[in-house]
């Protein structure tokens, strides 16, 4: 091969060389800003969660790697929630925009209640009823009781087996205002406040309505308070 061509085959496969190492280093300046997009909303995002977090992120999509992008905005999409298997949403707001799904794994190393033994409908907790046990929570249902203080003195929906996690939602609280019991009804309004004796017409927890029939036989609504107290604002 004369010099001359071996100087242009030569520059040739040089300019080659550098268009390909564009585009790899372009393939993964993108993956690593978006990935670092979701990593940090996930750092950020998951530091309430109760107990030593760790999380995966799933495999990227290829051309929201390769695509241009100035400005992510990660999000959770509606229906998920950032605990066990789940997806972030993550938008690109500039030059175009586009949005992608991205698979993570929440891990949750922590402790949560275990029934002790059997417990039946309308059983109220108490400490003996219940233990502590370490495991990943991401794998535990979000209402999975964490505290023993969330479960003290609360009264079970329905029957749980022993040695089941405990959760919230098969627990209510107590009532704070019982059908038949006299109560306080605290009356406010602009520049008025009043208090009057009544008796609860139902059951309520605290922050759930309560009717109340007054000593005239007015029956009014209001927000049930601990101690036999129901707030009525106008």
């Amino acid at each position: 091969m004369p010099n001359s061509d071996r100087v242009k085959h030569s520059a040739s496969l040089a300019k080659l060389l550098l268009v390909v190492v564009a585009a790899a280093s372009s393939g993964v300046a993108a993956q690593t800003s978006l990935g670092a997009a979701v990593d940090n909303y996930l750092r950020v995002q998951t530091q309430g969660l109760p107990g030593k977090v760790t999380y995966s992120v799933g495999r990227l999509d290829q051309h929201a790697q390769e695509a241009s992008c100035s400005a992510y905005e990660p999000f959770l999409p509606q229906g998920s929630r950032l605990w066990g298997r789940t997806t972030v949403g993550v938008r690109c707001l500039a030059p175009e925009v586009w949005t992608i799904y991205v698979p993570v794994q929440i891990s949750i190393a922590g402790s949560y209640l275990v029934t002790a033994r059997q417990l039946n409908r309308g059983q109220v907790i108490s400490a003996g009823d219940v233990f502590a046990q370490s495991g990943d929570l991401g794998s535990l249902p979000a209402s999975v009781v964490t505290d023993l203080a969330q479960a003290i003195g609360k009264t079970v929906k329905n029957g749980v087996a022993a040695g089941q996690p405990l959760r919230n939602d098969l627990l209510t609280a107590p009532w704070a205002v019982q059908q038949g019991q006299s109560v306080k009804l605290q009356s406010t309004g602009a520049g008025f406040s009043v208090s009057n004796e009544g008796k609860a017409l139902n059951n309520a927890s605290d922050g759930q309505i309560a009717q109340v029939r007054t000593a005239s036989g007015q029956v009014v609504s209001g927000v049930a308070r601990p101690g036999g107290v129901v707030e009525v604002t106008y």
